[in-house]
């Protein structure tokens, strides 16, 4: 009998795809990028002092084999996911906005809550195929900045008395030996070969309607999610422009 494929993913297919374009965007030489949009309307209606839902991090960190497939290694995506949230606090403390994090202990609305992590993944991963390339660029959505999560993230907003949530993507990996080795062989003659990435999005969502407010994306070709002034500095980039 003929297997069946499993069905991949919607949001790690979009995630995938998006990959794809960053590797070509790494490959011509970046090292680190940022680039943020923020919807038509200026922010002028929020309020003095704003309740701001950090949900969990989405932190993975993985070793780039020969083959150029990445394996998760849970001892370093622990220790990534620890630093990105250190930094959090410290840079979120300075801004005018009181912090609230996301209760991850479970309830009963924890499994409706983890679809939204996974949707925020998807949605993420389709602004940055269709907004950061302009080929790709959708023609309804070409000449503003229009996205949401729809109805499910403003359930958010009455259990922690939150105005916004904040969204964090991260994906950090690293070249194994085998890998270098290919890296320094391709050099030898001539071809590229793409090493570890860092990269990442995040989302600034008005629970009032679901809207995505502000979205920014990070690309860079070095830094390290392991070391904690390293994940500082690049969740300050990620942060960047974040409109509080």
């Amino acid at each position: 009998m003929k297997r069946m494929r499993r069905a991949e993913r919607p949001e790690n297919r979009a995630w995938s795809r998006a990959l794809a374009v960053v590797a070509i965007v790494l490959l011509v030489g970046a090292c680190a990028q940022t680039q943020s949009f923020l919807t038509s309307e200026d922010l002028a209606q929020k309020p003095a002092n704003p309740r701001v839902l950090i949900m969990p991090a989405d932190v993975e960190l993985s070793e780039l084999t020969a083959a150029g497939l990445q394996e998760p290694n849970a001892a370093w995506t622990s220790t990534g996911r620890s630093n990105v949230d250190a930094a959090l606090d410290s840079l979120l403390a300075a801004r005018n906005a009181t912090v609230v994090r996301y209760d991850e202990s479970g309830g009963a609305g924890s499994e409706a809550e983890t679809q939204l992590l996974k949707l925020h993944s998807a949605v993420g991963g389709t602004i940055l195929l269709h907004k950061y390339f302009p080929a790709l660029a959708l023609p309804t959505k070409k000449d503003k900045f229009d996205w949401s999560l729809g109805q499910e993230a403003t359930a958010l907003r009455e259990p922690y008395g939150a105005d916004y949530a904040l969204f964090i993507y991260l994906r950090d990996s690293f070249a194994s030996d085998s890998r270098k080795a290919l890296i320094v062989v391709g050099a030898l003659l001539g071809v590229g070969v793409q090493g570890g990435t860092q990269v990442g999005f995040a989302s600034l969502v008005d629970l009032r309607t679901g809207e995505v407010i502000w979205f920014n994306r990070l690309v860079s070709s070095a830094g390290d999610l392991r070391e904690p002034e390293l994940a500082r500095g690049a969740t300050e980039n990620l942060l960047d422009e974040l409109p509080l």
